[in-house]
């Protein structure tokens, strides 16, 4: 399973590049497998800009169950909120594989040099972005039925995470029963059943371990444990 194929979000490139130009505003760190970038509840003014590996951001709530948010690969920015509001970490971040990824400052930053400014500005963007995902995804935990929530992901995710080599249109990430589950807020066993009953109505397609979207109308698939 290559890395580029979990990658569940990216941000646009122009924005990715903003940052990458400004080079004097960060420095490239190696962090190995199963080492943690940052933690939840800790103070920080850095975030982290993704060169390369996997990246798992989660949140842990306190009996200990893990939200999955995304799975973050190259191009993708993780922790710049609390480096912006200067307020406690909200998730994790922990390597699933090795990663090289570019770590920002704002602490360090001139207050009147013109890098600062175009970095703000792609940063304020790219969270716009990630505020109306959590949006989509906040709806669809209130008001949508097991498949109904499965199927927003998949078309989220057929949006915003295209793998850098060329998949054919509707191919997702590949994400196990478990990381669904973690990222609707469902059981294992209510994703397994529910991923069923949609390859059983033609909804979706599994072809050698990814799941592809079927082309049909998403708004027939309002459908229930019934």
């Amino acid at each position: 399973m290559s890395l580029e194929s979990r990658r569940t979000w990216a941000a646009p490139e122009e924005l990715i590049a903003t940052l990458r130009a400004a080079r004097h505003l960060h420095r490239k760190l190696r962090i190995g497998q199963d080492d943690y970038l940052y933690h939840q509840g800790e103070l920080s003014t850095r975030f982290y800009l993704i060169e390369s590996g996997l990246i798992k951001v989660g949140i842990f709530r306190e009996d200990g169950v893990e939200i999955i948010l995304e799975f973050m690969g190259a191009g993708t920015v993780c922790g710049e909120g609390s480096a912006l509001d200067c307020l406690p970490r909200f998730s994790s971040a922990v390597a699933v594989e090795a990663a090289e990824v570019l770590e920002f400052d704002t602490a360090q930053w001139p207050a009147d040099g013109a890098e600062s400014a175009l970095v703000l500005m792609a940063l304020l963007r790219i969270t716009a972005i990630k505020q109306r995902v959590l949006a989509q995804r906040l709806e669809q935990l209130f008001s949508r039925e097991p498949e109904g929530r499965i199927l927003d992901l998949f078309q989220r995710l057929a949006r915003t995470a295209p793998g850098v080599d060329a998949v054919p249109a509707g191919v997702l990430p590949q994400l196990t029963h478990d990381h669904i589950a973690a990222m609707t807020g469902m059981t294992r066993v209510t994703v397994t059943r529910s991923l069923n009953r949609l390859r059983s109505r033609g909804f979706i397609i599994q072809e050698e371990g990814r799941f592809r979207l079927a082309s049909l109308p998403i708004e027939t698939c309002l459908l229930s444990d019934n």
